[in-house]
């Protein structure tokens, strides 16, 4: 059975690709991911893709419109809490996927982005199954998170770039929000310091 796979990234793409080819399947990717910021990020996704790709024999067709950055914000319409932009997010690209699967006269649609445990799977199942509908086509289910550590280390051994969050900006600052608290506590700290110099000292003359 022929499968467009949309493909979040190429650590992602191993142990799902791995699993629908060991099921006789023949997976083609699609690679669409207009939330992936910044433009350096991206390029290293799409390195780390194309590595997937070489390594597992595994044909994947790519997103050549351009960098998707702006129709991406404009799509969420201030939208940014992880609640609200992950459901849009996960339409936008499975829309995609399945009018592109439509185009190529491929039948069913599935979605590395059911392999993260770090995603919000119902809402991917539901978004994947509605978006496969409104094509006539079929959306492949499975629970790819089962082999969570296995896709990690057969990615590491690929020696692929692997990625410290999900893809936007906003991600990226919920990932290190820790780490900018305390670079602003020090900043502030800094700061309390320059004014208690200022006090004792007169303040400017």
């Amino acid at each position: 059975m022929e499968i467009l796979l949309h493909v979040c990234c190429g650590p992602c793409s191993v142990y799902p690709v791995s699993v629908l080819k060991a099921k006789g399947m023949e997976p083609m990717g699609f690679f669409f991911n207009p939330n992936i910021h910044p433009f350096r990020e991206l390029e290293r996704r799409i390195t780390a893709l194309e590595q997937v790709s070489d390594a597992l024999d595994f044909p994947v067709v790519w997103d050549s419109s351009g960098y998707g950055l702006k129709g991406w914000l404009h799509a969420l319409e201030g939208r940014f809490g992880f609640e609200e932009r992950c459901p849009v997010c996960y339409r936008i690209r499975l829309e995609e996927t399945a009018r592109v699967a439509r185009q190529m006269n491929i039948r069913t649609i599935s979605t590395t982005l059911l392999y993260s445990r770090y995603q919000r799977h119902e809402a991917i199942v539901k978004t994947g199954r509605e978006a496969a509908r409104r094509y006539g086509l079929d959306f492949y289910y499975e629970d790819f998170r089962k082999g969570w550590q296995q896709g990690i280390d057969a990615s590491i051994e690929l020696r692929i770039y692997r990625q410290p969050y999900c893809g936007c900006v906003f991600s990226e600052a919920e990932r290190y929000s820790k780490r900018m608290d305390r670079l602003f506590s020090r900043l502030e700290a800094i700061n309390s310091n320059i004014s208690d110099r200022a006090e004792n000292s007169g303040g400017m003359k």
